[in-house]
């Protein structure tokens, strides 16, 4: 069983570490001490299990969750967090809770062991998405290339556009995709900010330079770059609510 340790924390991690060692068939791959290492170890590395704590600096667990595809087995590792808690138990993920006990940690290994042999994966995506809800509005947009991630800042997004089942995030002059539902990004980020003009674009109000007549019932904005976006009839009345 092929582990790779997420903490920020060295003490967590080397404790992890010492149990590990007892266990002859768990073998440590990787340690990493940020959610950035983390999303290029598990990438490159592909683990059967992920030890994740919750409260990192610069990603935390959830956010690393979201950009790792596909998922390996993860036991979330996690001080006392109300909201933690209870997400893991709605969603029936494991969990430790620091500090944790020897006899904790082996339960939790051993559970981790049967879904890995019965490979019975986890479906993690309603637990991001129950966390993205409770965090918004979103400050940053993480996206993932290859090993890499790319941190866009809400602040600086012009616009967003729905494809297929992606999403082209248009922030700075650069184009970034990342999958998810336009309706689900929509309802992460600041409403007085950004808003939905049409089935298949999301604006940045601050970014809109006029309005132009577009057909009978539609309209374009015209963003302060030059870019033209449609605005559709409903959308036009959400956007009047903002102007």
């Amino acid at each position: 069983m092929r582990i790779i340790i997420v903490d920020d924390e060295e003490l967590a991690r080397s404790l992890i570490r010492e149990y590990c060692a007892r266990d002859s068939d768990a073998e440590i791959v990787a340690e990493c001490a940020n959610g950035f290492e983390a999303v290029k170890a598990v990438t490159d590395l592909k683990p059967d299990l992920v030890f994740l704590d919750v409260q990192m600096p610069k990603l935390t667990g959830f956010e690393v969750l979201e950009l790792l595809d596909p998922v390996p087995t993860v036991i979330f590792v996690t001080a006392y967090d109300a909201y933690a808690l209870k997400a893991f138990e709605v969603h029936a993920v494991d969990y430790i809770l620091k500090p944790f006990s020897e006899e904790r940690f082996t339960e939790a290994l051993a559970r981790a062991r049967e879904r890995i042999r019965a490979a019975a994966p986890e479906e993690f995506s309603p637990l991001v998405a129950a966390h993205r809800a409770a965090s918004a509005p979103l400050e940053r947009i993480l996206i993932r290339d290859g090993s890499r991630v790319h941190v866009v800042a809400a602040g600086t997004i012009d616009y967003i556009e729905a494809q297929d089942d992606y999403v082209a995030i248009h922030a700075g002059g650069k184009r970034h995709l990342k999958q998810i539902r336009l309706s689900e990004l929509e309802g992460a980020l600041d409403p007085a900010r950004f808003v939905r003009v049409h089935r298949s674009f999301i604006l940045n109000v601050e970014r809109l330079a006029r309005l132009e007549t577009y057909g009978k019932d539609s309209r374009v904005a015209i963003l302060k770059d030059g870019t033209r976006v449609l605005v559709s009839g409903r959308g036009f009345e959400k956007l009047k609510t903002l102007l």
